[in-house]
Formats: structure tokens, C-alpha cells, sequence
């Protein structure tokens, strides 16, 4: 299993460049809130190998994209409850179910979701944990390969 984790990030870092620009418009893969580090990433399923797709029982489609969630504090992952959804420009919205995942020391969050080409979406993410909620919001443009 380490092995497909670690092509799912591989695959992530070599997605195409307009995501990687606009993620440095964006100040990076991350945002700080409160105590945590959050990174995240939303990219075409397409971009993941079909085993990796397999073994986590992810959707690769042209239409489907892959929400990719995780939180750190002091630089040790976190598990947090997430719920989120996604919106449109037009207001359209998608509520996004997240499984968590855990290889080793660390625990990623992904959901699936439909998207329409060169289209924006608006992401509002809460993360909870014990009494801490904290929202990740981010927007990002997605396109079909």
C-alpha cells in the first residue's frame, strides 16, 4: 500500500502546470489555521494510475475530480472529522464525502466530485477536532485532460 500512496503523491506533484500556478497565487498548497498546517490539493482523477484508483476505490473519469485533504500540527498529522462541499460560480453545489486514509504515520482525506471543464469551484472545508473547528476555504479552476 505504501507504494500506491506513494504514486498518488507522485502523481499529484506532477500534474500540469496551470494547477501548480495557480496554487502559488493561492499562497502555496496550504493554509495555516489556527494550530494547524492544512494542505490541499482539488485535480482531475485521470491524474492518478488505474492501481492506485483500484486500491482506494476512487472513480478516474474525465469528469471527476479528487479532493486531497490533510492537517498537520507541529508537523504530526492529525485525524479531524471533515465535511465539506463544493460550489460553482452559478451557485451550484456539490456536498463532498471524504474517507480517510492512513498510510503509516500519515492520514490523508479525499472525496470525489463532478466538474465541469475550465470551470471554477469554491471549496468550504471544516475540520474538527475535540472542541477546534477550523473552515478551509479555497477556489480553484479544474480542467478535463
Amino acid at each position: 500500500m505504501k507504494a500506491l500512496l506513494y504514486s498518488l503523491i507522485l502523481s499529484l506533484l506532477c500534474m500540469a502546470p496551470s494547477y501548480a500556478a495557480q496554487n502559488e497565487v493561492q499562497g502555496g498548497q496550504f493554509k495555516n489555521l489556527g494550530h494547524w498546517q492544512v494542505h490541499y490539493i482539488a485535480f482531475p482523477s485521470t491524474t492518478i494510475t488505474p492501481q492506485v484508483a483500484r486500491s482506494y476505490n476512487l472513480e478516474r473519469a474525465g469528469d471527476r475530480a479528487l479532493i486531497n485533504i490533510s492537517v498537520l500540527k507541529n508537523d504530526k498529522p492529525q485525524t479531524v472529522a471533515i465535511s465539506g462541499v463544493a460550489k460553482n460560480l452559478l451557485g451550484q453545489s456539490e456536498k463532498l464525502e471524504f474517507q480517510e486514509i492512513k498510510e503509516g504515520d500519515s492520514v490523508y482525506y479525499i472525496a470525489q466530485m463532478r466538474f465541469e471543464d475550465e470551470e471554477t469551484y469554491r471549496f468550504e472545508i471544516t475540520l474538527t477536532q475535540g472542541t477546534t473547528v477550523e473552515v478551509l476555504r479555497f477556489h480553484q479552476k479544474l480542467y478535463k485532460d
